[in-house]
């Protein structure tokens, strides 16, 4: 779902002042039958309650052969009509969805939701029509159960959002059930686009779109299945009784596709998904001039430079000018004035967790009255803050790792977030004040989507910057260890973190109840682990290195055969499990960012004790250095040093990459599970 956007507002106000004059045009013009007669028909097959015996017998097979559901068909319509009440152009959204239900896992599609969106003004969506039932199959004969009316709740998920719920009864293993519904949005700058693909597989999946020749929509196809796209023609089309006009049907559709599963190391699997969206590029309504909102990036810079939750709020310096004395006190060093707003900012106003490109206000003053507010009005307000420092910065246009990869192409909708950026020097600082916790010149993990539209509101400019950390995140692991003939390790354990590894921890460290309770949860994974001592340094100074001290005694680590005593060194650090396990990946491996993991550790083990066999080191590359992994064993008297490293020196790697990759990892959880061997002597 999209949000309603500066221009869909001033759309909506257009078309509501321009409401008669339109209709009289309209009616001057149009002369076709009702909406629909001349358009070719949607498969007449799919017709609610009109079960197909074989509709029972469907099965999962090949690669799909243990999915808990198959969606027998799912069947979109998008059109248009005239409001009754503001006598502008709405759309129209009808969606029919049947499922085969074949074992408990899939009971859940039986909970089905709608979300509907709503502005602060009149504009809104309504759920203009729903009926669902569930089918089976008793000695013979189709038992219908119909949508209980106590089965539909309506939950107002927050000032923007509505969510109607509907449960089906009778839900079984065998079961088949179909939801139909039809949604009125006044949106319509963005209309809903239609996903193919979903958690289980699908024999098919249509969309059909009609728009009226009077708007010129922007469409986004992505994913990663060949979408059909069969009709694409002119049609005529009514909105009204003896109003009509030309519009442009297309029909999009894909059959028999497999489910969606899925997979480590992605932006979001929605990036995957074979999906149509579509924006509003511009309208050409009879009797008047062109309008166009987003043709052109600049197109799209110059509109928000004038919006009164964009640039305009950006400019709204009295709330700065009252507080910046207070904040700088005479600082002039461009990069301590920056880091003095940032960590204002950030320890003025708390994020609700909501990311937005816009202000919810029209006044950053109003955001430190309230002391907590989106993405948007944070980062608008930094901004507000720096422009008023005369310190050059700029807004940022992200969409998050969540929200997908945007396509690159002039597309306001496919942006969700905005963060700040500064020069000073040579380097770019990106500046995000939704978290205490993260420096200047540091990005939220959601934010790491690669790339992110800077703009020059001023100057009507704009262009891609590449957002990749430039510094891997790091976590070491110092480990120095006693072995004692009773097979008990004591000693000390350093870890350190830097960049998203330190990031985390301050996270974990912080939203945890008090320090005892950190250390439960620490100790949670780690077999035999009792610790004492805990320290950790620079919790507040972000910009050093994380460091934690512990003693430690572990015991139920190491085990004995005879006079053979066995014993893994890399303890709890390593890495157990190879994510990688899919023979073939589709799609990119997307770690968000660089890292490196580091371990270094000392035992020290008994006199009467010798080493019958120590595993073998080596070291693992990726094709061009891409990334490397290290592990080695070293032995002086009666002290064993262990060393390992992984280095991952990119954040994406293309599917080519994937098997070099997995068989990296494969190569780590294989080296860093040896076990040593001790002889105790006779």
């Amino acid at each position: 779902m999209f949000f309603i956007l500066a221009v869909t507002k001033k759309l909506i106000l257009y078309m509501q002042k321009n409401a008669l004059r339109f209709l009289t045009l309209m009616l001057c013009i149009g002369v076709s039958p009702l909406y629909a007669q001349n358009i070719p028909p949607v498969k007449r097959e799919f017709k609610f309650g009109k079960i197909a015996p074989t509709e029972f017998e469907v099965k999962a097979s090949g690669q799909d052969s243990s999915a808990s559901a198959i969606k027998l068909f799912d069947v979109g319509e998008c059109y248009f009509e005239i409001s009754p009440s503001s006598s502008g152009f709405i759309y129209v959204f009808e969606r029919h969805i049947r499922y085969k239900i074949l074992n408990k896992n899939g009971y859940d599609l039986a909970n089905f939701k709608v979300e509907l969106y709503k502005s602060s003004g009149s504009a809104k969506e309504d759920l203009n029509y729903m009926d669902a039932a569930t089918y089976n199959m008793v000695d013979g004969k189709m038992v219908t159960s119909k949508l209980n009316k106590d089965a539909k709740f309506t939950e107002e998920f927050n000032k923007n959002y509505v969510i109607k719920k509907f449960a089906l009864p009778n839900v079984k293993e065998g079961s088949i059930i179909e939801f139909k519904y039809r949604i009125k949005s006044d949106f319509i700058f963005t209309l809903r686009g239609w996903k193919f693909q979903s958690s289980v597989p699908t024999l098919w999946s249509e969309y059909n779109v009609r728009i009226p020749e009077y708007f010129n929509y922007k469409t986004n196809m992505s994913g990663y299945y060949q979408v059909d796209h069969p009709l694409h023609q002119n049609v005529n089309a009514s909105y009204l009784a003896g109003v009509s006009s030309n519009a442009v049907y297309d029909k999009y559709c894909v059959a028999n596709i497999p489910a969606l599963k899925d997979e480590p190391y992605v932006t979001t699997m929605d990036d995957y998904n074979p999906k149509i969206e579509f924006e509003l590029r511009a309208t050409n309504f009879p009797g008047d001039v062109y309008h166009d909102y987003n043709g052109s990036w600049s197109k799209i810079v110059n509109e928000l430079a004038q919006d009164e939750n964009f640039g305009a709020y950006i400019n709204k310096n009295s709330y700065a000018k009252s507080v910046l004395p207070g904040i700088l006190k005479g600082e002039k060093d461009t990069l301590a004035v920056v880091k003095l707003i940032f960590n204002y900012v950030k320890n003025s106003v708390k994020w609700d967790k909501h990311y937005s490109k816009y202000a919810d206000g029209t006044n950053p003053k109003t955001l430190f009255e309230k002391k907590t507010g989106s993405s948007g009005d944070i980062n608008l307000a930094l901004l507000s803050l720096l422009k008023e420092a005369k310190i050059e910065a700029y807004p940022v246009l992200i969409s998050t790792r969540e929200n997908g990869t945007h396509p690159g192409y002039p597309l306001i909708s496919a942006f969700n977030n905005v963060i700040a950026v500064t020069q000073i020097g040579n380097e770019l600082y990106y500046l995000d004040a939704t978290d205490k916790d993260l420096p200047a010149g540091m990005l939220d993990y959601e934010n790491l989507s690669h790339n992110g539209f800077y703009m020059d509101l001023k100057n009507n400019d704009g262009k891609w910057l590449s957002t990749e950390p430039k510094v891997p995140s790091e976590k070491i692991f110092v480990y120095n260890l006693v072995l004692d003939k009773e097979h008990k390790l004591t000693g000390k354990i350093n870890q350190y973190a830097k960049g998203y590894a330190a990031l985390n921890l301050r996270n974990k460290y912080r939203t945890t109840n008090n320090e005892t309770e950190f250390i439960k949860s620490f100790k949670k994974d780690k077999t035999g682990l009792e610790v004492s001592a805990y320290k950790i340094d620079n919790l507040d100074n972000l910009d050093e290195l994380l460091s934690e001290s512990m003693d430690v005694v572990i015991e139920d680590n190491v085990e004995e055969a005879g006079n053979l005593v066995y014993f893994t060194p890399l303890l709890f650090e390593r890495t157990k499990e190879n994510l990688f396990k899919l023979e073939q990946r589709k799609f990119p491996v997307d770690f968000a960012y660089p890292f490196k993991e580091s371990y270094r550790i000392t035992v020290n083990f008994p006199d009467d004790y010798e080493i019958d066999k120590l595993p073998k080191g080596g070291i693992f590359k990726l094709p061009e250095d891409n990334g490397t992994f290290t592990i080695n064993y070293i032995t002086d008297g009666k002290t064993l040093l262990v060393r390992s490293n992984i280095n991952v020196n990119k954040s994406f790697y293309t599917p080519e990459e994937y098997f070099d990759l997995q068989a990296l990892f494969k190569a780590i959880v294989e080296k860093q599970a040896e076990q040593i061997v001790f002889k105790k002597k006779v």
